[in-house]
């Protein structure tokens, strides 16, 4: 309605030569899917449009030029358009019918991997865009850091200038809460050049109104410190570094200089998910099941003080060690336990594409992992939770694990509790309200890491020291002397340079 109001000021001062529909029936194209929606935004812009003065006859012709009920993914639009603005419906692909998400992914590059809806709506705007046109939307983050966001990311560093990004972590963006954050997103269809990037302004007309000027101005005003200006943010299917220049230019140099943490002979990965944790997962002492056909379980809960406080729970494993499923039969107190839980375990998605393994968790459990030391990390944290635990438990999917059978896990400990991982974790994660981050698989995979012969003793003992009393400034310093961190570095860091 805002941008209607703007329309009809903008005509009536430029004293159009022809009738308003003449004039303006090609300004917009508004599409909505969903009908209620389209029903009332049209009545609602056909009572605006009479209420400025126009007549009923035109008022409903300009509404039924501007509005499209349809599916804008498949919708038939002429001509290319100086902007495109919109906040994307995020919907998961398992929520799409099967035919349609294959005509989106037909129709759509973009739509990779685990894509969400939102991905393809980005690309279908842009492609929208006349020369110089410009993009603006608020869209969840994610796209920008995630795998399934790469080949998008590509494309507007190909094609388009990314000249706008502000930051809505922890910003009351809307009147109901969400988890996950978005950004306002600017990108435009000319060469690129420098991002202008502002983080959690705060919600009120003065304080925005400043922030517009400053992201509009031809050249950066000197005094605004809430704005700034990085080059070369886009880099082919590279994640978006967003932070500061000074801690970009650490990133890049850790990049270059080390090998990444698989690299170094470390493994990542995740725990056991079931399916049905109730089925699977109970009291280990009271599960009913043969000896060898459950193992103690770890979960977030026993890890919560920053040490491993087994409670006791105990993951049901269906898996013979030679591969496989076992077979039933010769397991008559496990086949008793699972019976007796048969439509909750058989209810499941994977269960019902594989009825003769109806028994089998979505996982595989390997149970030497449970015999290995690890350092276990929950998915959403504040700050850097890694916890010893020293071969003993499996790990529940709610935490990810590191082995390795080179470097000693108490050392990488203290270097993964330390502000360096942090960055890292911090630059390629997607934040959610509160500041958390997710410290998933896939940013862990890109942390760097010197291979361990090349650590000196004493400093193989420093690290193992601090780890083990948690002392978090002797982490950094550790982890500080590791890298080869300048004084600069180290102050970008937080370190006071120390």
């Amino acid at each position: 309605m805002p941008a209607v109001k703007r329309l009809l000021r903008a005509w009536r001062a430029g004293r159009g030569k022809k009738s308003a529909l003449d004039d303006l029936g090609d300004a917009i194209r508004a599409v909505e899917l969903h009908r209620e929606t389209f029903t009332s935004t049209h009545a609602a812009v056909v009572a605006l449009l009479m209420k400025e003065g126009l007549a009923e006859n035109t008022a409903l012709a300009l509404a039924d030029c501007w509005l499209m009920h349809d599916d804008f993914l498949l919708a038939s639009l002429d001509g290319h358009f100086d902007f495109v603005v919109g906040n994307p419906p995020y919907v998961r692909q398992e929520l799409i019918p099967a035919p349609l998400l294959a005509e989106y992914r037909g129709r759509y590059p973009t739509m990779y991997d685990r894509a969400d809806l939102y991905i393809p709506f980005i690309e279908r705007s842009l492609s929208a865009l006349s020369k110089g046109g410009n993009l603006g939307f608020i869209c969840a983050d994610r796209w920008m850091k995630n795998r399934y966001g790469g080949p998008l990311r590509s494309l507007v560093a190909e094609q388009f200038h990314l000249k706008i990004h502000v930051d809505m972590v922890d910003t009351p963006a809307f009147h109901s809460k969400v988890i996950a954050y978005p950004a306002i997103t600017i990108i435009s269809r000319e060469t690129p050049g420098a991002t202008r990037i502002a983080h959690r302004p705060a919600i009120d007309r003065a304080t925005l109104t400043k922030l517009a000027e400053a992201l509009r101005a031809k050249t950066l005003p000197q005094d605004c410190g809430s704005v700034r200006e990085l080059a070369r943010v886009t880099d082919g299917t590279q994640p978006w570094l967003l932070e500061s220049a000074d801690q970009m230019a650490l990133i890049r140099r850790l990049e270059q200089q080390f090998p990444t943490l698989e690299e170094a002979g470390c493994r990542v990965g995740i725990g056991v998910a079931t399916g049905a944790d109730k089925a699977f997962i109970g009291d280990f002492d009271t599960l009913d099941v043969e000896p060898d056909r459950k193992l103690p379980l770890v979960t977030t809960r026993d890890i919560a003080s920053g040490e491993v406080t087994w409670q006791g729970q105990g993951v049901v494993n269906p898996f013979a060690d030679t591969g496989g499923l076992v077979d039933l039969q010769d397991y008559p107190r496990l086949r008793r336990h699972l019976e007796s839980r048969r439509e909750i375990i058989a209810g499941r998605h994977c269960a019902q594409k594989s009825p003769a393994n109806w028994y089998r968790t979505i996982d595989r459990i390997t149970p030497a992992l449970a015999c290995k030391p690890k350092l276990l990390i929950p998915d959403i944290k504040g700050e850097a939770h890694i916890v010893f635990e020293d071969g003993k438990l499996y790990p529940h999917h709610n935490l990810y694990f590191v082995i390795s059978e080179q470097w000693d896990l108490r050392a990488l400990q203290a270097v993964m509790l330390s502000a360096v991982t942090r960055l890292f974790v911090a630059t390629y994660s997607t934040k959610m309200r509160g500041g958390f981050l997710r410290f998933q698989a896939q940013y862990l995979r890109r942390l760097r890491l010197p291979h361990w012969q090349s650590v000196p003793e004493p400093l193989r003992r420093e690290l193992i020291e601090a780890a083990k009393t948690r002392d978090m400034q002797a982490c950094n310093r550790g982890a500080f002397k590791l890298y080869g961190l300048s004084h600069d570095e180290k102050s970008d860091l937080g370190g006071n340079g120390k």
